[in-house]
This record gives structure tokens, sequence and C-alpha cells, in this order.
């Protein structure tokens, strides 16, 4: 037979053969191997091996490299003197034979078999040696190191079986009356897994058997209160059957009567006797009040920041003591899961000492989705007793309880934490009349009626700064992990929405999960379509936490917040949630306001134009899309998207219109317009270049989206909307990034006239970048897609710009012989703006050409034309900086300054960093001619300080020319022949053959 194997996946899979190691190659046949012994005896298909180590995306030969996998896992086996075949082929796939070998995880199996057999026969002892036999044989995480979906399922499996056994030995070991020995472990085991019902069941019964009576309450209460903040469900039976049990000190729940040797006797401050008890209750409760209630939860482990937010609870102390006659009340707001109650927990415990009277605790179940909330009356009564008064003495009516219940306080200094209220009229009964006491509530809403009240610290919680949600994560997972890795650290808070609970969800995985990395982690989260089912898994769930707010919305207020979850957009203003709803502007800010105040959206402030702005935290944005899809037809949701990105077009239709004067310079789409109220669309468009700025990450989300929708024809009329922008402004990346993608769309819908468009946009952007090569090749298929469709206007902006590229490329002719063809289109179709752009074009050639007498007529004409149909101040600044540069050439520098003064401040306004540039240059040249050679050089420089932020190649090689012509000419040689250098090498890459014979024969005159 050989040597015998001895296989262990209780822990990091290894295989041993007379103690020494095999080696077992990659992380491919790791994981084979890892799957063969999960199904010890038991055939593995090949397709199920192929599907784990490939997951979705399996290599053609995948099949081959599973039997070359194969073949090295039984040469290594044969290697250590194994003889007989362990790995076989049995169709249609591999079994791994275990006959005369060792596994752990059957070893464990049959240990913990014997061990159940044992408990059902009454013999514990030999119970728990069996079950501490079988868990010795873990290492670690099951198959820790191993990769592949299965096998980490199977993984979790075999985890929930580990504990599992854990808590079967723990029954034993209590029956066996070892409750007092167990305690330290019992505690740890509840911190690793607290929401484990049998563990804290385990806990609670030690800690009373071991006389700790009131710790076994303050473990229960803490148990309630965990599960309902992140289960929303309360305890179950058998946990509450056990609190019931201790509150009527159940002989049943005492300890065997003999212990086993090395247990200690009982505590002398267990439950009291009978005759005890009586004596107690013959006691005035003011006697009894000695004993001063703590009922605060236990402090929140791994807690982190916050540090502003507890100075402002802070406050609520009166640390020089003295008149307690003015209670003071603490509000924490947040959205589900931001750590309200830990913040609450943490300072009541750092706070305790000024409350020398009692610290009471009530966990209202305002949004408990299993129970009713608790009531008033229930709460006072409990109080009422913590305080000391005798249960026969609370009275039965909430009027009188309240009385009581305010006189008892009335000179005392109690902290009283109010948890989980929804509204006011849940804790109106519990505030104090008078007397020394604070109140501190937690809600997700925002008690405007306790806001309202005198000396009132309110605190909203906010989501963690980057740095504290990285801090909290290596609290959890280890702070090695994280210094490791910080950059997927820093990303992983992002992805959790930097939300508490959401960091403490991933970082428990991690914990959990010692063989996953951190970027494997985000790599998971990083699919929005997964990332609530990621963090809503095991105990803890993101996603229940915020069903239990969700499901307390009005109707229209969750519709609402699920149709802004459609959107792809960062954030919106009102009239995006009128048109979702499609209402008015007033009825859209009350639901919004509402969402505000429940805390399912955020204000982000005031934009640039002065429109409110609303966004969603990540997380709230994936639930509201979930609800979408769950709760609304299809043909409900693209309706409101329609609406809304319709609304988008019509808007920045509008802008366009008033920037260029009318619909000038585009081609129009067959898109329907919105409807929108007259004087909203004039507040809106009063500067229509900033409300373009304003919506602008909005607007290329609209394109994106709408892309991905399926609506072609809105994506390529409202990028051809943009246009303005995304050149004057310099969004040049984003300019290509939406034309390339909506020139995709256009294609795949066979959409002519929209692939024309978005090629006319395409070429414009590369003609803007003065990348003469790319720009034709664009236009030429713009204008042949433009024929195709029949449409004379596209046709004749697309030969304008042609135009501008044949005066680059030094063929003036052909340029004048393109304008006279198209400005009898312009003129019919009514384009009057293409038509004063047209006219300036003449002009320059004629200035080209050397003739600017002829210039001028043509420039004034162009002015005209602007002046009459009131077209945007940039169309204005292109024809005053035209005229500058004509009664430039015509030596008339007077009037070309102030011309280009007038340019400039219309370009400054507008923030057109191209248009500054060329009119500075402009400017500089004038001031040279006129003999100003210092302010002339000074604005030189500066015409090439904005040109160099423009990405435009082209106005950087003509300063560059001007400086070093003029450096030249006032003897600075050397300087001179750098700067025409270096214009020379930028017009040879951008290819404008005039002006590398102008750049070329400036240098020869300075040789």
């Amino acid at each position: 037979m050989g040597e015998q194997l001895d296989f262990r996946i209780l822990g990091p899979l290894t295989v041993t053969v007379g103690g020494r190691a095999v080696a077992l190659g990659g992380a491919r046949q790791r994981t084979v191997l890892g799957v063969l012994l999960l199904n010890a005896g038991r055939i593995v298909p090949v397709d199920t091996l192929v599907d784990v180590v490939w997951h979705d995306s399996p290599p053609a030969t995948a099949r081959t490299q599973v039997a070359i996998v194969i073949a090295a896992l039984r040469k290594a086996l044969k290697g250590e003197g194994v003889d007989e075949e362990v790995i076989a082929t049995e169709h249609p796939g591999y079994v791994l034979r275990v006959e005369g070998h060792a596994l752990d995880s059957l070893t464990f199996t049959d240990l913990v078999a014997g061990a159940e057999a044992a408990a059902r026969e009454r013999r514990p002892a030999d119970a728990a040696r069996a079950y501490t036999a079988a868990l010795a044989l873990w290492r670690g995480p099951a198959l820790a190191g191993v990769t592949g979906r299965l096998v980490e399922d199977e993984a979790a499996r075999w985890e929930e079986v580990r504990i599992n056994t854990h808590e079967a030995l723990t029954d034993v070991r209590l029956e066996l009356g070892q409750h007092q020995l167990l305690l330290p472990e019992l505690a740890a085991v509840v911190r690793e897994h607290p929401l484990r019902e049998r563990a804290r069941y385990h806990l609670i019964l030690a800690q009373y058997r071991s006389g700790r009576r009131a710790e076994a309450m303050e473990s229960f209460r803490e148990a309630r209160r965990r599960f309902i903040d992140e289960l929303g469900m309360a305890p179950g039976p058998e946990l509450v059957r056990l609190h019931e049990a201790i509150l009527r000190d159940d002989p049943a729940l005492s300890p065997p009567a003999v212990p086993l040797p090395g247990e200690g006797r009982a505590r002398s401050d267990g439950p009291l006797p009978p005759a005890a008890k009586a004596v107690a209750k013959a006691v005035p409760p003011r006697v009894r009040g000695q004993i001063v209630p703590s009922e605060l939860p236990q402090d929140v482990p791994g807690f982190a920041g916050r540090a502003e937010e507890l100075g402002a609870l802070d406050t609520l102390i009166d640390d020089a003591g003295g008149d307690y006659r003015a209670p003071t009340t603490g509000l924490i707001t947040g959205v589900a899961g931001v750590g309200k109650t830990g913040l609450a927990v943490r300072w009541a415990h750092r706070a305790s000492r000024h409350f020398p009277d009692g610290r009471l605790f009530a966990d209202l179940r305002g949004y408990d989705e299993q129970h009713a909330p608790t009531t008033a009356g229930d709460i006072l009564s409990r109080f009422l007793r913590s305080l000391g008064v005798e249960s026969d003495v609370v009275p039965d009516g909430l009027e009188d309880r309240i009385a009581l219940y305010r006189s008892v306080l009335a000179d005392r200094r109690v902290l009283l934490v109010l948890d989980n209220v929804r509204t006011f009229a849940q804790i109106r009964p519990l505030l104090p009349g008078t007397g020394g006491c604070t109140v501190l509530v937690t809600s997700r809403d925002q008690l405007e009626q306790l806001v309202t009240w005198p000396q009132t610290a309110r605190v909203h919680l906010g989501l963690l700064p980057e740095d504290r949600s990285v801090e909290l994560i290596g609290r959890i997972v280890g702070e090695a992990r994280v210094v490791a890795a910080p950059g997927e650290a820093t990303r992983l808070a992002e992805l959790c929405d930097r939300l508490p609970l959401a960091l403490r969800i991933a970082a428990a995985r991690l914990a959990s999960k010692p063989h996953w990395s951190v970027r494997h982690l985000v790599t998971r989260l990083s699919d929005e379509r997964r990332r609530l089912d990621e963090l809503s898994q095991g105990e803890s769930q993101v996603r229940a936490s915020f069903e239990l707010s969700y499901r307390y919305l009005p109707d229209d207020a969750a519709r609402l917040y699920r149709f802004l979850g459609l959107l792809s957009v960062p954030d919106f203003t009102v009239w995006v949630g009128a048109e979702l709803m499609d209402t008015g502007v007033l009825e859209a800010e009350r639901l919004m306001e509402h969402l505000v105040d429940t805390q399912f959206l955020q204000v982000v402030g005031v934009d640039g134009i002065g429109q409110l702005r609303y966004r969603f935290h990540d997380l709230m944005r994936l639930y509201a899309g979930e609800r979408a899809t769950e709760e609304e037809p299809e043909e409900e949701r693209m309706a409101a998207c329609g609406r809304v990105f319709r609304a988008f077009l019509t808007i920045a239709e509008q802008a366009h219109r008033r920037e260029y004067g009318g619909y000038f310079g585009k081609v129009r789409g067959d898109t329907p317009r919105r409807d929108i109220d007259p004087a909203l669309l004039d507040e809106l468009v009063e500067a229509p270049l900033e409300w373009l700025e304003a919506e602008r990450l909005r607007l290329i989300a609209v394109v994106e989206q709408s892309v991905r929708m399926g609506m072609d024809e809105l994506a390529w009329e409202l990028l051809a909307c943009m246009g303005a922008l995304f050149g004057y402004r310099n969004y040049l990346d984003d300019w290509r990034r939406c034309g390339e993608y909506a020139l995709e769309a256009a294609r795949t819908a066979g959409n002519i006239r929209g692939q024309a468009v978005m090629q006319h946009e395409l070429g414009a952007l590369e003609l803007r970048l003065r990348r003469v090569p790319e720009s034709t090749e664009r236009y030429e298929q713009a204008l042949a897609l433009y024929t195709e469709a029949g449409d004379a206007h596209g046709r004749a902006l697309v030969l304008s710009g042609l135009s501008l590229l044949d005066r680059l490329r030094g063929d003036t002719d052909l340029a004048v012989e393109r304008l006279r063809e198209i400005l009898p289109v312009f003129r019919a179709v009514g384009d009057r703006s293409s038509e004063a752009y047209a006219l300036q074009s003449l002009a320059q050639c004629a200035l080209d050409q050397g003739q600017p007498e002829a210039a001028l007529p043509l420039c004034r004409e162009s002015l005209y034309v602007c002046e009459i149909i009131g077209v945007g101040r940039r169309s204005l600044a292109q024809a005053r900086h035209r005229l500058g540069a004509i009664h430039l050439a015509l030596g008339q520098l007077e009037t070309a300054e102030i011309e280009f003064t007038r340019a400039l401040e219309i370009a400054r306004d507008r923030v057109d960093l191209l248009g500054v540039a060329y009119v500075l240059l402009g400017l500089a040249e004038t001031r040279l001619l006129a003999g100003s050679a210092e302010a002339a050089e000074r604005t030189f420089l500066e015409a090439l300080d904005v040109a160099r932020r423009t990405q435009s190649p082209m106005i950087e090689g003509q300063i560059l020319f001007a400086l070093g012509e003029a450096r030249q000419g006032s003897g600075r040689e050397e300087e001179g022949r750098e700067q025409l250098t270096a214009a020379l090498a930028i017009f040879r890459r951008i290819g404008s053959p005039p002006w590398e014979e102008k750049a070329t024969a400036a240098l020869q005159r300075g040789a």
C-alpha cells in the first residue's frame, strides 16, 4: 500500500506523509484538491472543477488544464511513496479515495457523532471529551488560502459546523456545572459572534449560575438592543424565557448541586433567598434607592472618531454642579446604520460620573419591523422600579405614572437614554419636569418639537471621515492588513459609504476570512448590483436597516425616493423631483424635504446659480433603485426617467438659444420637449453658461444613462447642446467621452443623423486641439452622413469647420470657396449665428491674404448680424477680436486696442480661456507696435500662461512665435530663437504649413 497520507482541511490545506509536508503546487492545484477532499469518496465532475477554478470565464482548454492539474497532484503524491492511485478517474470526473488514509474532516465528524450519542445517553463527561477532541482538530478557518466560490461556500458551512459544535460542548459543560470556568470563554465568543442567540443564552445562564444576576440582566438587555438595532427583531423565545426565568429566580436555573473538582463554590452575591426579598420589600423606596441603577448597554467596541459630536454632547453636562432645576436634552439624528446608538452609549459611559443617581436606558423600537413600539407606560413602569419604587406601588394609569416618575426625578441627577425614537409623542411622557436630569434621544427623524425645547443639543451624524473609516476597519480586521493595503482600505471605506454599520459588516467579513485580501472584498463590493447583497449577509444587514425606515414613509414620498434611485446623477435640484413625479415644484420640494428630515436624502448646498441641491448616500441610492425595480412597473420607470431626461434637454436647448441668440449652429432631432414653467425656465437659464456649468456632471450622467436605456436620439441631442460649455470651459475629456458614447449608440440604432451630428462634434473637438488629420477625418465622415440624410444645414455646418482646416493648411482659396457656398444656406435656413461666423471667417481669409481693407466690411457685417439678433456674447467677442485684428493690420493701433479690450472683457466674463488667449495675443502685438515693449512682454507672457491651460497647441504656438519675434527684435536673440524653435515644433506636430513657413523664416532671419 505504501505510505499513509494525512489530509487536513480544518485550517490551511495540508497533506503530510510520515510528518513530511507534500508540495501541492500553485493555487489551481490547491483549489482542485480542496474540492476533491470536500467530496471525498464521491465523484466530482470535470465541469464542476472547471467552474470552481475559472467561474464564468473558462478558457477553451479548461478541461485539458484540469487534467494537467490532476496529473501534477498524482505525481506529487507518488513522489512521497504512495503506491496506490488516490485520485482515480471515474466518469464524468475524478474521485479521491481516502481508505487507508486520514482526513481530519472525517475524523471530526466521527467524534461529533460519538459526542452527540453520549449526550443523548446522559453521559455529559464523555460527550465533553469527544467534543473537545473534535474541536482540537481545527487549526484555523477551513481551507484557509484556497480560492473558488464552491470552496469558499463550503468553508463557510464548515465554520458554522465548528461554531455549532462549540455550542454543543458548552451545553454539556454547563450541565457538568462548569459555569464559572466558562465565563471568560463565553464572553469572548459573544464578542466575536454578538448576534448568535445560543452564545448569548450560554453567557447569561453562566452569569446567573455564577451569582452575577445583575450582569446576566445587563447581558440580556444588551442582546435585545443589538438584535433590534441590527436585525430588526427581538430575541427569540428561548432567550426571552431565560430572561423571564431569571426575573422570577426560577429554581430550574440553579447549577448542579455538586460541582466538579476545581469548580468554585457559588458566590455570596447571588439571588436573594425568599426571606431576604420580603425584608427588602418592606424598606421604603428612598432607602433602597441607594442601589444606583445603571442600565447602559455595553460600550461599543472599536468605536472610532466622532470627537466633535462627543464634544457637542458634553454641553449637556453642568460640570460646576449646583442648581439642577433645568433638565437638558440631547438629540442624535442620522441615517440608519450611521452609529447613533453607538455614539449615545459611548457618551453615556463617558459622562456617567456626572449622574450619580442613575443611568437608565430604553429602546423605544420606533423602527422595529417585527414588534410594536415600546409604550411609554411600560417604560415608566420599568424606570420607576429601577429607581427604587416597588412594583405594587407603581400606579396603573399613565398620568399617575408620569406624575410619580417626575416626582421621583425631581431632585435627582439621572441620565435617561431613549433609543430608536420615531415620534415626539413616544417620549413626551418620559421627559422630566424639573431637576438635574439629562435626556439623550436617538432618532432617524428630526423631532422638531424636541429641538424647540430649551437647553437642547442637537447632533446630526454624517458619514465618518475617510481616515476614521479606515481606522474603524483596522480596529476590527487588524492594523497590519490595513497598513499593507492602504489604497484598498480607503476604497473599501468609500464602497461602504463610510457608514459605520456597513463598515463593521465589511470589516467583520474580512476578519472572519483571513485568506481574503482587502482587494478581494473591494472587488466584490465594486459591482453595484451585488453591493447590498454583500453587505446584507449573516446576522447584520444594511438592507434590513434601511427597510425599517422605508416602511414608515408616506406613499408619495416613498415613490419619489424610488424614482430618484433610478437616476445615475450625482445630485439633483427640486425641479428634477417635480419631473419624476409629474407634479409642481412646490409639491416636489415638500416631498424632498420630508426625505431629508427622515434621513433618506441629504442637502448638498446651493450651486453656482442659487439652486439648492440634494443627494443620496450611495447605499441609500442602491436601495432606492432596488425598491423601484421591485415596486414600479417598467413602463413607469421608463416614463419617469424620460420626463427628467427630456426636461434636461429642454433646458439645455434653451441655454444654447440664449447663448447663441437662437437655436443656431445645431441640427435639431425629434425628441419631444417638456413643457416647463416659463418663470422656472427664466430663473434657471438667466446665465446660460452658468447653468450648463452647474449641471455639467448631471448632463454627462444623463447622456450616458439615456444611451444605456436605448434613448439614442435624446443622447446626441443633449450632447450637441453641451458643446459650447465643453469648448469654452476646456472640458475636453468630457466632450470626447460623451461624444464617443452617443456616437456608438447612434450607430447601434442605425441613426444616420445622430451619427452625423456626433462625428461633427468630435471633429470640432479635434479642431479645438488642432489635430488637423483627425479633425479632417471626422468632418469628412460627418459630411458624408449629412449628405446621405439629405440635410443641407448639417452639410453647411461641417463645411464651415472644414474651411478653418483649409486655412490651417494654407489653402485660403479653398476656404473662401467653401464659405461662399455655405453663406446662402445659412441665410435660407435662418441660422444667423452661423452666418455671422462665416462672415468673420471670410474676413480672416482676407486678412491672411494681406487684404485688411477687404476684411473690414465683412467683419462689420458680421458684427451687425450679431447685434441685431442679440446673439450670445462669445460670438460678439469673436467679432470684436476680428475687428481688432483688422485695425491692427491697418496700423490703427488705438482703435485696435479698444476692440481687443472690449473682446477681452467679454471673454473673461464668460471664462472662455481660449478666447482670452487669442485676445491677449492681439493686445500684446498692438502694444508692441505702439512701442510699449514692457507692457507687450507682460501681455505675451499672460497670454502664454492662459494658452497652456486650454490644451489648444495652435494658440500656444502663435503666442510663442510672436514672443520669439519680439525678443529677437529687441536684441534678445537667444531667447527669441528658443521661443521660435518651440513654436516651429508645435506647428509641425499639428500640421500647419503656413505657420511652419513663418517660423522657419523667422529663425533664418535671426541666424
